[in-house]
């Protein structure tokens, strides 16, 4: 059962509908005044394959479920020079699932109105056997006006309104017994002690958001003082299931559910609660000089979230407590310098102070009727510097310097700041980085630069978990009576280095041709007071890209790529894990004009990513882990492969009109062990089956035709 939280959205949309049926559609852009010509484009477009052919292709375009589709769109401008007033109204896709509709009116250095309306669409690229039509439909309603109320001042005020609708892939998972349900487990062999369970996830729910500004702008002072609001509303407040006393095992076979674990699994799962935000801010430039400037930023937040346990659902809430009462406040200041004392040197400074004050009361709360836990408050205290220095060394040689420093206070821990799961919490964390760059132009056609840079992290003393009671700081780590010695670390938290280098190359032999090549690496290593957890984290990236004008008429450009990405972790009493993922792909484009009247073009791209985990048994991993690891051979590769070819054709038919054909196929193939293996999908503890092809083939034909008047 779906329970809707009993208070009702907030709904500036009345507004933003009511000015959309009087002047239309629009966002405000700053752009000169457009030239007085419209346009209306009709077509239609086809696809092959089906539902199942089109679940990668048709994601974000709308064209999952649909073989055929029809386009419509225009483009209405009007000026009139004598008052400077001009008109701007679009649409685009007004027949599709991804219509847009914008107009903007406006009289230069005076006032600009703006209106729009858009649509978007998700689908699912993963079907469930239950049926259930797994989509997400936005749409968005913005307003806007600009007004100068003056030689110096300007008002700037925005309204948006968001309403997103659909069902989602969601769900829930217990393995018994738990942290938090040590009892839930099953008695014997012939239960199922747990379960994942197929829930998707309704979604009603608005976003909307004010925004205003009142700006000064001076000889020398530019200053702004603005407001924002942020205004969440879900209609659904938690889903309730209804878990049947029977689950499907390991291998499928229906066996009874331990009661403990039913009883858990038939709570309510709470679901995005309402929320809002707030905050103002002031900020600007001054400068003293034409090449010494000052920028600057105050601003303060705060976000509230205030939902009804009972509307949404939920007891065990303590006693007196109606919903979290949650308060979280925001502060930040921030300064920065740039002055070019010589004519060579420029000198950078920036300093950024953010501190969160947590105020959400701690109460005790009934966790999954097993225990009970307090919440938890986040507080902290951001503090970052940096300086950097470009000198100009000669017309061919520029260089670069920088160092940068941030310290975090996560505040005094409460009594139950501790996560089940975490071996140690950190109060402070203190991190450098030193950066250089050098550029040199070698002649009038090559240029290139290198960068490097090195980051140190480091911290306080780690504080021991005392199972909920609070934490204990441990002086001395390698300690063997801490425990430490077999725990799991917070990468966020450990001590790191963090070393990248960065190739960046620009050739331009002659008029006709142009070479971009850039290449980076970038290693983590993390330490801590065990060997388990992250160990070692790493990145290279290689991109090169080309054009060449093949004659007045043809141009031919070109691409390729090659990443990969590596992570080494272990943990305690099972497998250490080695990641790597390797990404390749490229691209290659011709276009032209065939005639004076016919212009051609065609592309070819091609992606290649693949993700393995080799898996080693640890010296402390124990029989069980060892049969397993025996057993299944660790977990296989994933794959994904996209092969996609585009082509098309404009036939202008005179001054006014032209035809313009498109041709597209796209080949995708994708083998992932967590939806599916060996050709057999993922399947729920409760019988859903869910998963997509392993081969999608999509074949598309479009046709438009565009009119253009004055």
């Amino acid at each position: 059962m779906i329970r809707p939280v009993s208070n009702p959205a907030f709904a500036p949309t009345l507004l933003a509908l009511a000015l959309l049926a009087a002047f239309g559609s629009a966002r405000a852009e700053d752009e000169p005044p457009p030239p007085p010509e419209s346009s209306v484009t009709v077509g239609a477009g086809l696809l092959s394959g089906s539902d199942a052919d089109r679940a990668l292709f048709g994601q974000y375009n709308g064209l999952r479920t649909h073989g055929a589709s029809a386009l419509l769109g225009f483009q209405y401008r009007r000026r009139d020079d004598e008052t400077g007033t001009s008109l701007r109204l679009e649409g685009s896709e007004l027949l599709g699932s991804l219509r847009e509709l914008e107009l903007a009116w406006k009289k230069p250095g005076d006032w600009k109105f703006s209106i729009s309306y858009g649509e978007t669409l998700r689908e699912e690229p993963n079907r469930a056997s239950t049926g259930a039509d797994l989509q997400l439909k936005r749409s968005k309603v913005g307003v806007a006006l600009l007004k100068t109320l003056g030689p110096q001042l300007q008002l700037d005020v925005s309204l948006s309104s968001e309403n997103k609708d659909g069902l989602r892939l969601f769900g829930i998972g217990m393995n018994c017994p738990s942290a938090v349900a040590p009892g839930c487990g099953g008695t014997t062999g012939a239960q199922v002690g747990w379960a994942v369970l197929m829930l998707p996830e309704p979604v009603n729910a608005n976003h909307s958001q004010i925004e205003a500004r009142l700006s000064y702008t001076g000889d020398k002072l530019y200053v702004s003082a603005g407001y924002y609001g942020s205004f969440y509303q879900n209609q659904f407040g938690s889903l309730s299931p209804n878990v049947p006393g029977a689950l499907n095992n390991a291998v499928g076979t229906p066996l009874p559910l331990a009661p403990g674990l039913q009883a858990i699994l038939n709570q309510p799962v709470a679901l995005p609660p309402d929320n809002q935000a707030h905050q103002i801010d002031l900020s600007g430039r001054y400068s003293f000089t034409p090449t010494t400037h000052l920028n600057f930023k105050l601003s303060h937040a705060q976000a509230l979230q205030h939902d009804d346990f009972a509307a949404a659902g939920f007891t065990g809430a303590p006693a007196g407590v109606s919903n979290l009462g949650g308060r979280v406040d925001t502060t930040l200041a921030q300064l920065g310098l740039s002055a070019r004392p010589w004519a060579k040197l420029t000198l950078q400074a920036k300093l950024r102070y953010e501190d969160t004050d947590d105020s959400t009361p701690i109460a005790l709360y009934n966790v999954e009727d097993t225990a009970t836990y307090t919440n938890r408050r986040l507080p902290g205290t951001k503090l970052r510097g940096q300086l950097q220095a470009h000198y100009q060394f000669s017309s061919d040689y520029r260089g670069t310097l920088g160092a940068e420093a941030e310290s975090i206070d996560r505040g005094v821990f409460t009594a139950t700041s501790a996560a089940a799961g975490i071996t140690a919490l950190r109060q402070k964390t203190d991190e450098t980085t030193v950066r250089a760059e050098l550029r040199r132009r070698m002649n009038e056609q090559l240029s290139g630069a290198i960068s490097v840079s090195r980051s140190r992290r480091d911290g306080s003393n780690w504080l021991r978990d005392n199972s909920g009671t609070g934490v204990t700081e441990v002086p001395d780590a390698s300690d063997p009576s801490t425990g430490f010695a077999r725990g799991i670390f917070m990468p966020t938290l450990a001590d790191r280095q963090r070393d990248k280098l960065r190739l960046q190359a620009d050739w331009q032999p002659s008029d006709e041709l142009s070479l971009q090549l850039s290449a980076q690496h970038g290693i983590d290593r993390f330490s801590t007071p065990s060997v388990y957890g992250v160990q070692t984290s790493g990145m290279d990236q290689f991109e090169f890209d080309a054009s060449y004008a093949l004659t007045e008429r043809w141009s031919l450009n070109g691409n390729l790529s090659y990443g990969t990405e590596t992570l080494r972790q272990a943990r305690p009493d099972a497998a250490a894990l080695a990641y790597d993922n390797t990404s390749s792909g490229f691209g290659v484009g011709i276009s032209g004009k065939a005639t004076s009247t016919i212009q051609v073009g065609a592309n070819l791209s091609h992606l290649d990513d693949r993700s393995s985990y080799a898996q080693a048994l640890d010296s402390t991993a124990d029989g069980a882990s060892a049969a397993l690891l025996a057993a299944t051979g660790g977990l296989p590769d994933i794959i994904f492969r996209q092969t996609t070819l585009k082509l098309f054709g404009i036939y202008t038919l005179d001054k006014q009109s032209d035809l313009r054909l498109d041709l597209g196929y796209q080949r995708s193939t994708w083998s992932d062990w967590s939806w599916s293996y060996n050709g057999v999908p993922f399947t729920y503890s409760d019988g859903t089956v869910v998963g997509q092809p392993v081969r999608q083939r999509v074949g598309f034909v479009g046709l438009r035709y565009t009119y253009r008047w004055q």
